[in-house]
């Protein structure tokens, strides 16, 4: 059977000239929250561009896949998981699928899903939060088939549930399941869900030495989740499926699953995890976590078995879960653990040097002041709403010389793509985007698109 992938359609020509993309997963349409459209309203220093419509949905952090007139995204209300395709025009539900799900956060975050959907043109492939793999048609929400991680793998449990967006590569979609003792790595049959091959865990890090300089001896119970996606790239004329698990990064051939290399990438605390998606530029591959990990610039060899390691800073950027994003020598990263150390950073490559970072905010804080009735952030003098001042572990995506910016209390704000200094080109809020705002933004067809806990949001941003 032959599955139409998204990627030939992601590019759309107009008469007018206009570039536009679909964003049919996570990360868009290359997988590093990128996109090719022009003739975007990016200037916000006057006026906010305006919202198209706001549609209320359920609990979740998974940002939604954009596909042609069709929005898919994935929910949680009351006891179920629901998997709810809407149209782009006004938000209006078309079909939906809905499972029952019991997973409770056991740190006290919400309970919806994690991972975005991955749309072609006759398929929808959805991940929850306990680990119900789902695949319906993207025509009327029709199950194919499904697979509950949980009773096929032995997982361990794990810190925030499920947190792995599913990537699709041929006749595969490859998961970060998890699963002991060397299923940490999955790739399954895009057909019927039968398992093509399995690899990482106690094969891949027993006896590997760790960054103190021991040996990591497996035990068996290991958590082996990731909250990093998996990544396809090619180096040295060689595919590599790169994948981020908890114990660091694994470079596989994503038609067989035989590992290529490791290299041990991990927190020295026990409750911590790898979020943030690798990069690869050229034949380097760049990493980054928070708890302390710091961030990694590997060098593969021409062998595509090997690699050196170019250069370890455990202070330059520390990226919890928002992927960073490469331009033009330069890596452009939120960095910080808590809320209070969210910086946006411009790192150099090739040494990881910093060579700015903001808050999001450079004024004077005696110039605001908050609403004790609201909460709201006003100008002291005038009493006027304004949008969160600081960033906090916000996201990010680019479009051509700028970064469209969501802070995480809200804050939607527009910056250049500039190593120099950091510059701003207006911001705005909008009460639904409240937080947490934890879901990257999304942009397709020059239409931007948010999601809170509570609202699903699409912004117009065409040039007029």
């Amino acid at each position: 059977m032959l599955i139409s992938l998204a990627a030939s359609l992601i590019s759309i020509g107009s008469s007018q000239g206009l570039q536009a993309e679909d964003w049919p997963w996570f990360l868009g349409p290359r997988h590093t929250g990128e996109s090719s459209e022009t003739q975007l309203n990016l200037d916000w220093s006057k006026a906010e561009p305006p919202t198209v419509w706001k549609q209320p949905v359920g609990t979740g952090y998974s940002a939604p896949s954009v596909l042609g007139e069709r929005l898919v995204v994935h929910h949680r209300m009351g006891d179920e998981e629901i998997i709810s395709c809407r149209s782009v025009t006004d938000g209006a539900e078309i079909w939906k699928y809905a499972y029952p799900s019991t997973f409770q956060d056991p740190y006290g975050y919400n309970n919806g899903p994690r991972c975005s959907p991955v749309l072609t043109t006759d398929r929808c492939y959805a991940l929850g939060a306990e680990g119900m793999l789902v695949c319906v048609t993207m025509a009327d929400g029709k199950l194919i088939w499904e697979k509950d991680l949980r009773k096929e793998f032995s997982l361990p449990e794990w810190f925030f549930g499920v947190g792995c967006s599913p990537i699709l590569d041929g006749n595969r979609l490859i998961v970060l399941v998890g699963g002991q003792p060397n299923s940490g790595v999955v790739a399954f049959d895009v057909a019927d869900g039968k398992v093509l091959w399995q690899a990482v865990g106690k094969n891949t890090w027993d006896g590997t030495q760790t960054d103190e300089g021991d040996t990591y001896k497996w035990l068996g119970d290991e958590m082996v989740v990731s909250y990093s996606s998996p990544v396809i790239a090619e180096i040295h004329g060689k595919r590599h499926l790169l994948c981020l698990v908890r114990q660091g990064l694994v470079s596989l051939d994503p038609e067989t699953g035989e590992q290529n290399f490791s290299y041990w990438f991990r927190a020295r605390v026990h409750e911590s995890v790898n979020a943030a998606r690798p990069l690869v530029i050229d034949d380097q591959i760049f990493l980054s976590a928070a708890y302390q990990v710091g961030s990694a610039l590997l060098k593969v060899g021409a062998d595509g078995k090997s690699y050196t390691e170019v250069w370890r800073d455990k202070k330059n950027l520390l990226t919890h879960w928002s992927t960073p994003i490469y331009v033009d020598g330069c890596i452009y990263g939120f960095s910080g653990r808590h809320e209070n150390e969210g910086e946006l950073r411009c790192i150099q490559l090739s040494d990881g040097k910093v060579l700015w970072s903001s808050t999001g905010f450079n004024g004077d804080l005696s110039d605001l002041a908050r609403d004790r009735t609201t909460g709201n952030i006003v100008e002291a003098k005038t009493g006027k709403v304004i949008p969160y001042p600081f960033f906090g572990r916000g996201s990010k995506i680019r479009a051509g010389n700028k970064f469209i910016v969501l802070g995480e209390r809200g804050t939607i704000s527009v910056v250049d793509v500039d190593k120099e200094k950091f510059v701003e080109h207006g911001r705005f809020f909008l009460s639904e985007i409240d937080y947490p705002a934890w879901a990257a933004p999304v942009l397709s067809n020059g239409q931007m698109y948010l999601r809170s806990e509570k609202w699903l949001v699409r912004i117009d941003l065409l040039v007029k």
